[in-house]
């Protein structure tokens, strides 16, 4: 009878424990390492020397410090020779980029997507943006896998996106689509956009050492992620945090959903375009042409603007009643309308939240800005390599 992990087991998780501690810190001396981790000085030294032979960290001397005696070597991550690539499949644009272990964005491409692009379609584009990064990569570089952040409800189990009503997407591949597309032997993981911002805002953007945190993230729709405990809440099949669908004005307008009223026709891009009299119009630069408006003074673009960030702050009143978080992130286009709404934003949350879950909660923009969906694409891919680094190397 098995009354414990093996050795090699233990080391194997020491060995993803301090690669995951570099990996989120960045360059971390060996004496803080020991701190951190509850690890005793020759055990640091020993698991650092097999991830350095792996080629997965560098260990050096650090920058002048001052203090007399042997300074404690620094464990670096490989960023430039270890890495990810990240994607991120938005309305009206494609991205893609190559993020290097430790979190640095190294290299990106952005294309244009005309609305209605099938998977199919999409994944071509970005299988040839990174073909094009590729020419760059060093002759030992190592890729640990590829991370999808999509906007839709993406199936937890294998990536299918079951329904992305603002791109059109219905039980679309885009995994294994892209897999096919890059022709290399690595893992394609997908997600929510929203979640995997999340995720990337809660490891190293502004809700870094927030264990509840919700990252709001719009573009014609809107969406969440959610941090609770410390833990990404994606529910039973992958589907949570679809807030934008929650029905806000009984037999209000259309949404792309097929339903009627819910909260993202009212801050979403329709919603607000249509509110602003310019509903012929579309896309994140015909908000922002709006929210200029508004601030130079036109009377009907101050209206919609004040409308969708009094909505905007009723839907987060809830979300903070049900969630206690504590922090609430804008993210996409939900920043732009916090920017220009933000007093009623809070005049509405204060008036709808309960006042024992607004005592702690903190309202935020993303630390990572707009490269937050990428940066936690690659954490999707990064996973595998952080659970057991020897494994992938």
């Amino acid at each position: 009878m098995r009354v414990g992990p093996s050795q090699d087991e233990i080391r194997r998780q020491n060995l993803g424990a301090l690669l995951r501690y570099v990996h989120v810190h960045g360059a971390t001396t060996r004496a803080e390492l020991t701190t951190a981790l509850g690890l005793n000085r020759s055990t640091i030294g020993a698991l650092t020397a097999d991830l350095a032979a792996a080629g997965l960290v560098t260990e050096g001397a650090p920058k002048e410090t001052g203090r007399a005696g042997r300074p404690s070597l620094v464990v670096r991550p490989e960023s430039d020779r270890v890495f990810a690539y990240a994607y991120s499949i938005e309305v009206d644009r494609l991205r893609a980029a190559r993020v290097g272990l430790g979190g640095a964005v190294i290299d990106r491409r952005e294309l244009d997507r005309p609305r209605g692009l099938t998977a199919a379609e999409a994944a071509p584009l970005l299988a040839g943006a990174v073909k094009e990064m590729r020419q760059a990569l060093p002759e030992d570089a190592l890729c640990v896998g590829a991370g999808v952040a999509v906007c839709g409800m993406v199936r937890r189990d294998d990536g299918l996106v079951r329904l992305g009503p603002t791109t059109g997407w219905v039980d679309e591949p885009i995994g294994t689509a892209l897999g096919t597309e890059l022709g290399v032997d690595v893992p394609v993981t997908v997600g929510n956009v929203a979640d995997v911002a999340a995720f990337a805002e809660h490891a190293r953007g502004a809700a870094a050492g927030c264990d509840n945190v919700i990252y709001l993230y719009g573009d014609v729709g809107v969406g969440a992620g959610i941090i609770a405990a410390g833990r990404r809440l994606t529910g039973h099949g992958g589907y949570s945090g679809e807030v934008g669908h929650m029905v806000v004005v009984r037999d209000g307008a259309r949404c792309e959903c097929g339903n009627r009223g819910c909260w993202e026709t009212e801050i979403g891009e329709h919603g607000l375009l249509r509110a602003a009299g310019r509903s012929d119009a579309r896309g994140r630069e015909a908000m922002l042409a709006v929210f200029d408006a508004a601030d130079r003074g036109d009377a009907r673009a101050q209206i919609a603007v004040r409308q969708a960030g009094d909505w905007l702050g009723f839907g987060v009143a809830n979300l903070v009643n049900i969630f206690n978080p504590e922090m609430v992130i804008f993210g996409g286009t939900m920043r732009d309308l916090y920017l220009a709404a933000a007093a009623q934003v809070r005049s509405r949350l204060n008036s709808n939240g309960l006042p024992a879950c607004l005592e702690h909660v903190r309202l935020r923009t993303p630390k990572l800005g707009e490269d937050a969906p990428l940066v936690g694409a690659a954490e999707l891919a990064f996973d595998r390599l952080l659970a057991d680094p020897l494994d992938v190397s």
